[in-house]
């Protein structure tokens, strides 16, 4: 995508390791992943837009959005954009929908079908896009992206071992029982299979969705973690509540 061209511009803030920390640091075949765990009924929102509809674009803003006793606890990019920095895809936010479903084929990673939804409601689904525009559950907030990187256990059939297209890339993946949300970073630089992976073997997660890559980034603010780069678009968030 467009925004692989800022790539050099991201700069990765080591973390800081806390007792009961957030996110946590997980080594698969010899590469870190951080790992952020949102159980369902936790306070996960998705923001594009500040109430003067400014696309808010970084994570400092959306902790100036918050409301009082309210605290962000992780925050990461949430599917791909245009250079707008609206959604490429489906976005819903607090029931609304404010971008329609894409589910034709086209360039770039978003194309690569089958793409996905993520979808938050009363529990957490990562929905193959053809099949979500054929029958829509309700979502409280969701964003599309793609590829799917797993699909009811199986990686996506374009991913190839060997690839050399390696980058920092960033995903979500949903247990079986859609009570689990698991987000994810590289730290080192992935392809695509390695990536699909640690999703379906590590974390057993039976679908996850590919969000971005080289733009990817990540904020963690109790462990000191805050990854620079240019401007967002959408952002996905876990809050806390005093």
């Amino acid at each position: 995508m467009w925004a692989r061209l800022f790539a050099a511009l991201a700069l990765v803030v080591p973390r800081v390791a806390l007792a009961g920390a957030p996110c946590e640091t997980v080594t698969f075949e010899d590469k870190p992943f951080s790992v952020c765990t949102v159980q369902a009924g936790q306070d996960l929102r998705l923001w594009l837009k500040d109430d003067t509809g400014t696309v808010l674009g970084t994570f400092e803003r959306v902790k100036a959005h918050l409301g009082a006793g309210e605290q962000l606890v992780f925050a990461m990019n949430a599917g791909m954009y245009a250079p707008d920095r609206m959604p490429a895809g489906l976005y819903v936010e607090n029931g609304k929908e404010l971008h329609g479903i894409v589910t034709r084929e086209g360039p770039g990673n978003f194309g690569m079908l089958p793409n996905g939804v993520f979808c938050m409601s009363d529990a957490f689904a990562v929905i193959e896009s053809r099949a979500f525009a054929a029958d829509p559950p309700a979502c409280r907030y969701a964003t599309q992206s793609g590829p799917m990187l797993v699909i009811n256990g199986a990686l996506h059939p374009r991913f190839l071992p060997e690839s050399d297209s390696s980058y920092i890339r960033n995903g979500v993946g949903v247990s079986a029982d859609g009570q689990t949300a698991w987000f994810v970073i590289s730290d080192r630089a992935v392809n695509f299979h390695q990536f699909a992976r640690f999703f379906r073997d590590r974390l057993g997660a039976p679908n996850a969705l590919y969000l971005d890559g080289s733009i990817s980034r990540l904020t963690v603010p109790a462990q000191g973690r805050a990854d620079f780069g240019l401007p967002m678009g959408p952002i996905v968030g876990l809050v806390a509540h005093d």
